[in-house]
């Protein structure tokens, strides 16, 4: 949990310099297109208090949170995923959860900054975007798994490429099958969704890269101790010699 806490901390500083600005972004386009602005309605919460305090506070108890699963995770596959040392399997593990649990989700559904989207839709999209985590958490399991029966019979590295391609069809005939979903207004600049888009991947990939790399390096010096160093004795030389 510290470590998720840690690399919650990375993940906020990249959420507040690159995400932050675009969201101001999105909302003033908004506002110009809705032909009031939000100074004008009762709020709840101010913006700059969801900038600072709320985006910490929310990115924080994400990153503890997610650690404390993580560890739970690590402690499973420590060991049950190839001879990997405490430092590998914590960056394995991050790894493929980054990909399972946000970039697999994030290419059928990727993330929309506040002025985009039918409020009417929100349901529905929520809903598929946790169908499709699920599905892809669940098919990664089960590719692993697969890849772990097979390995005794064609070898770690077949065992792993058909583990894969398992995994990338059954995913394809999901982006196949479950419904789009295009909720972007027709004068939305593309360049400013595009930036909001890469910067909720880039606070991911801090989330979960530091968590792997900080986890790691605990997990190392707990498993691995270096051994401790003994100051060499010297021989005492009696007086008058």
């Amino acid at each position: 949990m510290l470590a998720g806490l840690a690399a919650g901390v990375l993940a906020l500083i990249v959420a507040y310099w690159l995400g932050e600005p675009n969201v101001d972004k999105a909302i003033g386009f908004e506002e110009a297109h809705a032909g009031h602005s939000h100074g004008d309605e009762v709020e709840l919460v101010s913006r700059s208090l969801q900038s600072t305090a709320g985006l910490a506070t929310g990115v924080l108890v994400y990153g503890v949170s997610f650690g404390g699963i993580a560890a739970l995770a690590y402690c499973f596959a420590l060991g049950r995923v190839g001879r990997f040392g405490p430092r590998a399997t914590a960056l394995l593990l991050s790894g493929c959860a980054l990909l399972a649990v946000y970039v697999v989700p994030f290419l059928k559904y990727p993330a929309n900054p506040p002025a985009v989207g039918n409020p009417d839709t929100i349901g529905k999209r929520t809903t598929l975007y946790f169908l499709m985590m699920v599905l892809s958490v669940l098919v990664a399991v089960a590719a692993t798994l697969v890849g772990k029966r097979l390995a005794p019979r064609v070898g770690t590295w077949y065992a792993t490429v058909l583990a894969v391609l398992g995994f990338a069809v059954v995913i394809g005939l999901a982006y196949a099958f479950l419904p789009v979903v295009n909720d972007v207004p027709e004068h939305f600049p593309a360049a400013l969704l595009w930036r909001f888009r890469l910067s909720a991947l880039a606070m991911q990939i801090t989330l979960w890269g530091g968590f792997g790399l900080l986890y790691g390096e605990l997990a190392e010096r707990l498993l691995n101790p270096k051994p401790a160093t003994v100051p060499p004795v010297q021989a005492s030389v009696p007086a008058g010699q």
